[in-house]
């Protein structure tokens, strides 16, 4: 089979993918409808021949059952701090903003089993892939693997920080600024010992400490290593750091954690310490996740719009054209709620005050 016969219109056949492949025909069948019974590599080689040909296996292997316009799939690379948390209820609720901008563009929705680690699990994930693009939720240590990608399949978006080498389309919320807000909240609020706490080594916990340092710059405050304190995005881990941090010392008077789950934790180390939220000790979180003003203290915190970043995200995907989508950054808005404050009412007057 060659470029010829493409362009004197021969449909391209089973048996033309099985020769190109050095395989049976059999074997093209059983993987373009993804058999477990064909190995990794090979169902692989086989998709990227179809693909190049422009085969129309969809016929064979129905994008969903609801005939919809496109097929979009979600994939969450392997662990590393929050990347790899599906269960994170941030993570939940950017699902749920997916799959109604998929619902609203007549888009079937795909969540992946696949968990990639390195570079060739993305070239595994696009090049096996039967929708139209996919959407890698958090970057892990990927990036590079990304920008490398990028230059051979641009049919993805990530949603995680953006790097200034990026050669692909991340989307976030403006994690620097976001933490920036955060932190000068406190400050304004008359916090002088501000706790940083969440894991640095993640991509947009990284950026959101950049904003907390800048932020102690701007109000004149010094920075003290000593209050950036290492936590996982999860509560019980989050809980443990912060009574580590309480025993140990210095004191704060207040913590900017680096998610919801986070600040969650902080809250039930330090009333468990005898020390009052907000009386003693000041808290902001950041991602508005549901549980953030059903826990109490109501949680102070900063926004991420996951239904908008779910519309931005998809039609990245659908109406990308021919080359790569472009990056964006999304706005971040502080919640004020009883967490940062004496009173919700005081934190409030102070917002309205400085507006």
């Amino acid at each position: 089979m060659n470029s010829d016969d493409l362009l004197r219109g021969r449909r391209v056949t089973f048996a033309d993918i099985a020769r190109e492949a050095g395989v049976s025909v059999a074997t093209v069948s059983r993987a373009l409808n993804d058999s477990p019974s064909v190995k990794r590599r090979t169902k692989q080689a086989i998709w990227q021949i179809a693909r190049a040909y422009d085969y129309e296996f969809r016929a064979s292997m129905p994008a969903g059952p609801s005939g919809a316009d496109a097929t979009i799939a979600v994939v969450v690379p392997a662990p590393q701090a929050r990347d790899s948390r599906v269960s994170d209820p941030f993570f939940l609720e950017l699902l749920a903003g997916i799959a109604e901008a998929a619902r609203e563009r007549n888009a079937d929705l795909l969540i992946s089993h696949l968990s990639p680690r390195a570079a060739d699990d993305l070239d595994y994930a696009m090049s096996t892939s039967r929708a139209k693009g996919v959407i890698f939720i958090g970057q892990s240590s990927l990036h590079h693997a990304f920008n490398a990608l990028a230059a051979r399949d641009s049919r993805f978006v990530v949603w995680g920080a953006e790097f200034p080498d990026a050669q692909y389309c991340a989307i976030g919320s403006d994690n620097v600024a976001g933490g920036r807000r955060a932190t000068a909240h406190l400050a304004r609020l008359g916090r002088k010992r501000i706790l940083f706490l969440g894991d640095t080594e993640a991509p947009e916990a990284e950026q959101r400490s950049r904003g907390y340092r800048q932020a102690l710059a701007q109000a004149g405050l010094p920075l003290d290593e000593s209050l950036i304190v290492p936590a996982h995005f999860e509560v019980h881990s989050a809980e443990a750091a912060t009574r580590s941090a309480i025993a140990r010392g210095p004191a704060f008077d207040a913590v900017f954690a680096a998610s919801d789950l986070i600040a969650i934790g902080a809250i039930r180390a330090l009333t468990r310490s005898g020390l009052d939220v907000p009386g003693d000790v000041s808290v902001v979180g950041y991602d508005n996740i549901t549980a953030a003003w059903l826990v109490s203290p109501q949680l102070t915190t900063i926004d991420q719009d996951a239904n908008l970043a779910g519309q931005v995200l998809v039609s990245r995907l659908i109406d990308r054209g021919d080359g790569p989508a472009i990056s964006e950054r999304l706005e971040t808005s502080l919640i004020v709620r009883e967490s940062c404050s004496q009173s919700h009412l005081c934190c409030r007057e102070l917002v309205a005050g400085l507006s």
